[in-house]
């Protein structure tokens, strides 16, 4: 649990890239014919002379576009235009910045304290601008929520509290599923904004929420076609599009330990758990014990389990094996990460896990420790 905790408190930080570096360019002066974006602020405890800067979030990094200085009434302009609707930083210095969503009819009024910008700023005249705040908010409270879970969890593991921890993970889980909630409903209420559009490629999984991102994505291409975003998102499903949750599951046939290929359509007309694995790796191994009791209460109700190993060295595959007490399917080609069932899947890390209904169909991806009991006891009923 605590991999996917480190994954959803780094997601959360993209709306917080005040130190992200930043590339300096030629800012762009606004059209004669006055077209383009116009924000003006004004700021407490800012003194005259104060630098406020505006960048424009790129792939990996903030791109300076323009400076304005601060009057000694605490206001500033700045003028220009953008090359598309996007995400720009304003900002005073690392500590004090704000997201707006810019385009070239915006006129926005930004007003707050400089000493305390992020926290208390408004902004009006960008219905954008006022969902991505939502937005901005709503991820801080959820990075808040997960850093104390986390925190929690690892005092409870190391105080050896095993109930404890299956408590949080709850707790964690129910987190997760409030975040997802509150994301997709800022999105649905707001479907041809480019803030929906980075949210829905930055901020929910793809691998969890593939059938909302697809429906999403499918809006954007007809309402912002051009848009970085829009194409990011189409760049970044097509490769799962294969194994999302729905698809049939591709083939798999490798060989057994007794070196006897075993096909997973072999086990056709049961739940079946595809877990990718190895004996070298350390979260592997620490959720096995999860997957072993999985396994014995459901065994006898429809449910198999298919283990795809990323070991390279035969003996030590085998040897985890009978020392973790996993007696069901197991298959391997020994190629490490260039398993051919590891490429068919894209799998990038382990351990992960499909689940598939009794006709071969995806319904579950990576499942561990109580939420996997949890949905093979809703399935297995």
């Amino acid at each position: 649990m605590i991999e996917k905790m480190k994954s959803i408190l780094l997601v959360t930080t993209v709306l917080g890239m005040a130190n992200a570096c930043s590339k300096s360019t030629t800012p762009t002066t606004g059209s004669a014919t006055g077209a383009g974006y116009q924000v003006s602020g004004q700021l407490t405890n800012a003194p005259a002379g104060t630098k406020v800067y505006l960048a424009e979030l790129g792939e990996t990094q903030f791109v300076s576009r323009d400076t304005a200085t601060v009057d000694d009434q605490g206001r500033f302009t700045m003028k220009g235009t953008v090359p598309e609707a996007g995400l720009y930083q304003v900002k005073v210095n690392d500590a004090n910045q704000v997201l707006l969503a810019l385009d070239n009819t915006s006129n926005i009024q930004l007003s707050g304290d400089a000493k305390r910008l992020t926290d208390g700023y408004v902004v009006k005249g960008s219905k954008d601008s006022e969902s991505l705040q939502q937005l901005g908010r709503a991820m801080t409270q959820s990075k808040h929520d997960m850093a104390m879970l986390e925190m929690r969890y690892n005092n409870s593991a190391q105080a050896g509290a095993a109930d404890s921890m299956k408590l949080i993970e709850a707790k964690f889980y129910a987190a997760q599923a409030h975040n997802t909630a509150v994301i997709k409903q800022l999105v649905r209420q707001n479907p041809n904004s480019v803030v929906s559009a980075f949210a829905v490629g930055n901020l929910l999984n793809p691998e969890e929420q593939f059938a909302f991102i697809d429906s999403m994505s499918t809006q954007f291409k007809k309402s912002m076609p051009d848009s970085r975003y829009t194409k990011a998102l189409a760049a970044k499903l097509d490769p799962l599009r294969a194994t999302a949750v729905g698809s049939a599951a591709p083939e798999i046939s490798l060989p057994a330990p007794d070196g006897k290929t075993v096909a997973l359509s072999s086990l056709r007309g049961k739940y079946v758990l595809i877990d990718f694995w190895a004996s070298w790796c350390g979260p592997c191994r620490k959720e096995n014990p999860n997957v072993v009791r999985a396994y014995n209460k459901y065994k006898g109700k429809g449910f198999e389990i298919y283990s795809v190993s990323f070991d390279q060295d035969r003996d030590k595959w085998l040897k985890a094996i009978q020392a973790d007490g996993l007696t069901w399917t197991h298959v391997s080609d020994l190629r490490g990460w260039e398993s051919a069932a590891g490429q068919t899947y894209g799998v990038k890390a382990i351990p992960q896990s499909v689940l598939l209904d009794p006709q071969g169909r995806i319904v579950a991806k990576n499942l561990r420790g109580e939420a996997l009991d949890a949905k093979l006891a809703s399935v297995l009923k």
